[in-house]
């Protein structure tokens, strides 16, 4: 037995870090139709938006008060923006948790788990192929939204400076890079979510489990921050921050939030993925 274990071992041709490819969980994960469906969602919701003021008139300020939303058809950028903001707080929550949480999970659910790592597929590769490519479909559909809003926006509303409510306004091509560093925020801003929904999926078969209870926590966050009689506790809150990239898109951007908000999340999300590395690595897999 010792002896077959030294040559598997030292098996010709086989490289530890050439096993399960980037490219290889990258081409699975985006043929499914959970990925295909999410990705249809989002590219529709600026068409919804664009219809929703074509139908409402546009929107319009309430008691004098202005705010982003009523900018939204200003112009191009002022349309990216606000979807944006309207999704930022739920809806690209979902993706999220839904490409990092349905990672190990699934695998387990479908009993081929046990294969990939009889293969032998080392649990770390493993976890980490599925983890960068979970990230990377993540970041891809937070840049998906603003892209195709600000396409939609364009040709509805034209190219322009994006309007800032408390007035003044950001050249286009400024816009565009604050928009890229809004989208950049919101994604760090959700490793937490990602994190949580990573480390539920090294915990259950269940795919659903790990989406839902990533989704749910997140939810659990988004209400204890609106409890203003928790005070300075709300700091330590990943969901006090989500909003904090709304400072990027003035005349003076203010990083001070951004920098807060990017230290807890990272924070929270390095303590997660430790333990769905340091859990797995010990797990006994039978599925």
């Amino acid at each position: 037995m010792s002896t077959l274990a030294e040559s598997t071992e030292v098996a010709s041709g086989y490289r530890a870090g050439r096993t399960l490819p980037l490219r290889v969980e990258l081409v699975r994960q985006f043929k499914r139709r959970r990925t295909l469906v999410m990705g249809g969602i989002l590219a529709a919701l600026p068409f919804v938006l664009a219809v929703a003021f074509a139908i409402g008139g546009g929107p319009g300020g309430r008691s004098g008060r202005v705010t982003l939303m009523d900018t939204a058809t200003a112009s191009g950028a002022n349309f990216a923006a606000v979807n944006l903001f309207v999704s930022a707080g739920f809806l690209l929550v979902i993706p999220v948790a839904l490409f990092c949480g349905d990672t190990v999970a699934s695998e387990a659910s479908w009993s081929s788990l046990r294969y990939l790592l009889a293969a032998p597929v080392p649990r770390a590769r493993l976890l980490w192929s599925k983890l960068v490519v979970g990230l990377g479909l993540s970041l891809a559909a937070m840049l998906l939204l603003p892209l195709v809003a600000l396409a939609v926006g364009t040709a509805a509303y034209g190219w322009g400076p994006l309007e800032i409510p408390t007035g003044g306004a950001l050249d286009a091509g400024t816009a565009a890079r604050r928009l890229l560093v809004v989208v950049a925020y919101i994604f760090v801003s959700q490793l937490v979510t990602a994190a949580l929904a990573f480390w539920l999926s090294t915990r259950t078969d269940a795919p659903l489990g790990a989406v839902g209870g990533a989704v749910g926590l997140t939810i659990v966050g988004n209400v204890l921050d609106a409890v203003t009689a928790l005070g300075h506790w709300r700091d330590f809150l990943p969901a006090h921050w989500q909003y904090a990239w709304a400072d990027a898109v003035q005349p003076h951007p203010e990083w001070s939030g951004m920098i807060q908000g990017t230290a807890v999340s990272v924070s929270y999300a390095l303590v997660l993925f430790a333990l769905a590395f340091r859990g797995f690595a010990r797990k006994d897999v039978v599925s």
